[in-house]
């Protein structure tokens, strides 16, 4: 049996491809957003801010070995392990999920999925038991086609997904910030630039396979021709 879900965003897909639009223009349009409805709901669905909310940022940041010397200082103040004093911590909150776009190559039958992604960094300071927020903001990028088997029947394939480290930007919110403390935050923001990549790749693109699964090999396809109607139309 479908997932409510599933079925929810497959009959707005399904509308979609059999309505009559006022142009090409507007089908070619709707269609991408329905894609991208079908790819952000079964993520969400798939409980994505659960897997990134659990992210152990900070023990990341040690086991990568990109820990700065201010960052040192912090974790064995003094020659006294972390253990012993008391932990700082790093909670990931008010994650945001939305699509950041839909590219389609409707002769080769292939599709690029950018999917935006922001949330929010809440760093207890174990020197003073304050907090500072960082928001981070980055994009995923997913890219699937449909390839032919030697009989000619469609099979959906699932290629690379991926952040871009160059989308990846973190920002300071928290204004009161002690000037010992502001050389610290620089460096952890610097860190989690190199980390979160992988990070976030790690537990959303397994996913993106699951509800990449699901998608309808035949309502995909006629989505394409869809769009390349709209090409000739429009070239």
């Amino acid at each position: 049996m479908h997932p409510p879900w599933r079925l929810q965003v497959l009959l707005s897909l399904l509308l979609l491809h059999s309505q009559h639009w006022p142009s090409l223009a507007e089908a070619h349009v709707n269609s991408k957003c329905a894609l991208a409805r079908f790819i952000t709901l079964g993520l969400m669905k798939h409980n994505v801010d659960g897997r990134i909310r659990n992210i152990c940022l900070l023990d990341s940041v040690r086991a990568s070995g990109q820990v700065a010397p201010g960052m040192v200082g912090w974790l064995t103040l003094g020659g006294t392990s972390l253990q012993e004093q008391q932990e700082g911590s790093a909670n990931i909150t008010n994650i945001q999920l939305d699509y950041g776009g839909i590219q389609m190559s409707f002769h080769k039958e292939w599709v690029s999925a950018n999917i935006s992604l922001e949330f929010d960094i809440d760093l207890r300071l174990p020197f003073n038991n304050k907090t500072a927020k960082t928001h981070a903001r980055m994009n995923l990028t997913v890219e699937f086609w449909l390839e032919k088997d030697e009989f000619g029947r469609r099979d959906l394939v699932i290629g690379h997904c991926r952040v871009e480290p160059s989308s990846v930007h973190t920002t300071v919110l928290t204004e009161d910030i002690a000037p010992k403390m502001k050389h610290f935050l620089h460096d952890f923001r610097q860190k989690l630039g190199k980390v979160l990549p992988h990070l976030i790749e790690d537990q959303v693109c397994p996913l993106m396979g699951e509800v990449l699964g699901q998608l309808d090999v035949k309502l995909l396809k006629s989505l394409m021709e869809q769009g390349a109607a709209h090409e000739l139309r429009h070239p």
